[in-house]
């Protein structure tokens, strides 16, 4: 009786020791769960909530530019909003800076327009402590921190490089420059002064004349056909955009004026590359929007954990010919990748 006694007592010791480890098995299942759980929270919360702002949603520069952002932004655990008008419109772009001043955002990145007073709306920003970096155009008279871009006085320099290269130093030019309102006057001015500093060196180049386009009213595709019809001796063209330099080779294709025509442009979308390739560009220069990007992204994050930065970060001039075209190219693909 006391045998059976004793073992019904040790059977019930055993059944309690399962239990409690099983128990402790399953408190220790769950422990670990939830330290995984707020590691990974931790992990995943971002640093920091940027705002951006482009002129359009559909415009390749700006493509590439949010490419850089996004990069930057994912190896640095930061969140990124992008807001812009589908087409250039400097009062929309207004009101998504004003929303990001109000919204407390951790810093801004924004393109800023000629048109529209973005000084004053920069400036509340910076009494909010809310860093503002600009991107391609500037605003020199705002209290934004940093200004990312390209000196375009050297974009001007290396293209007067292409035209003397691709012209031995001897041509008569004309010059596209845009006065739309989306672009910087003061940026476009420095291009050509620039142009004009390196072709002054060479004799047996002149400028015949400066034009100007402006998109709706006189494009680069009629000044360029009535370059061909009124200035039989202009046999160089330096267009300072990307829409300039493809209105312009596209009338030059169609006149059967490839070789005739020297066309030395700015940009690298799709059918600019191909027009190089061809032979009916000679070369583009332009600044680098996946790099401005990516250190607009880099100089807010110093400013938030440093408090510094640089007022200005160049990005430096891309030059593109036949020569390096493949290479070029290549790279771009390998930046999708």
């Amino acid at each position: 009786m006391m045998k059976k006694k004793f073992a019904s007592i040790d059977k019930m010791k055993n059944s309690i020791i399962i239990f409690l480890l099983i128990l402790i098995a399953i408190i220790s299942f769950f422990y670990y769960r939830i330290q995984t759980y707020e590691q990974v929270k931790t992990f995943n919360k971002p640093r920091y909530h940027f705002y951006v702002i482009s002129p359009s949603s559909v415009d390749p520069f700006w493509k590439e530019i949010r490419q850089g952002i996004e990069k930057a932004a994912k190896l640095n655990n930061v969140a990124v909003e992008f807001n812009s008008p589908r087409f250039n419109n400097p009062e929309e772009e207004l009101k998504y800076l004003d929303i990001a001043v109000t919204s407390k955002v951790d810093g801004i990145i924004s393109h800023v327009s000629p048109e529209g007073n973005f000084t004053e709306v920069i400036n509340r920003a910076y009494l909010k402590k809310i860093p503002v970096v600009t991107v391609e155009n500037d605003d020199i008279e705002s209290s934004r921190a940093a200004f990312v871009g390209t000196n375009s006085f050297m974009l001007g320099k290396e293209a007067g490089r292409l035209m003397v290269n691709a012209t031995n130093g001897k041509a008569k030019i004309g010059i596209i420059v845009s006065n739309d309102y989306q672009l910087d006057a003061v940026s476009e001015n420095l291009k050509i002064n620039g142009f004009l500093s390196t072709i002054n060196n060479h004799q047996e180049m002149e400028v015949i004349k400066i034009f100007s386009s402006r998109l709706g009213i006189l494009s680069a595709e009629e000044i360029t056909q009535e370059i061909l019809k009124d200035y039989p001796k202009i046999n160089a063209i330096y267009t300072t955009n990307s829409v300039d330099t493809l209105g312009c080779s596209q009338v030059i294709v169609d006149s059967n004026k490839v070789g005739a025509i020297t066309l030395v442009g700015y940009g690298d979308t799709e059918n600019i590359l191909r027009y190089i390739g061809k032979g009916i560009i000679y070369g583009t220069v332009m600044s680098d929007p996946y790099q401005m990007g990516y250190e607009s992204i880099e100089a807010l994050i110093d400013i938030k954990e440093k408090e510094n930065t640089s007022t200005f970060i160049d990005t430096g001039v891309k030059v593109i010919t036949m020569e390096n075209l493949e290479e070029y190219e290549n790279s771009l693909s390998n930046r999708v990748e």
